[in-house]
Order: structure tokens, then sequence, then C-alpha cells
């Protein structure tokens, strides 16, 4: 597991990050590491949906595919 050490830190950023901390009972380590995480996972998210192929398909599609199978 690697070990981070930030530097520069906002003081606005570092209370936000203890009040959240102070809130849910957590250390701030915790705190920051899942806000990490979450912001890996958006930005993970994001590059995937941005590097999708384009495919030209109309909503009436969908939504005749959509009720089709439930028509079964």
């Amino acid at each position: 597991m690697k070990t981070l050490y930030l530097r520069n830190v906002p003081d606005e950023v570092g209370a936000a990050l203890e009040e959240l901390a102070r809130r849910e009972s957590m250390s701030v380590s915790a705190v920051a590491v899942r806000e990490l995480q979450a912001a890996v996972a958006f930005r993970a998210n994001a590059d995937l949906l941005w590097n999708q192929p384009t495919v030209e398909v109309s909503l009436d599609d969908v939504v005749e595919a959509v009720r089709s199978g439930r028509d079964r």
C-alpha cells in the first residue's frame, strides 16, 4: 500500500476534511483516502464515457427495443 504525504494543502481543504472526519467519526487520513478514491473513480468513469464511439441510434429505436423486450 502506498503512503502519500501532501504538501501545500489549502487551509479550507484541511478544515473541511477535519470537519468531515469529525462528523463521521473517522480519521482525517481515512476521509482523505475515501475522497481520493471517489475522485479517481469519477475521473475514470468520465474518461470511459468520453472515449466511447459515437453510435447513431435514435431515441425512438431505443424506446421500441425496450417495449418489445417487455412484451415478450
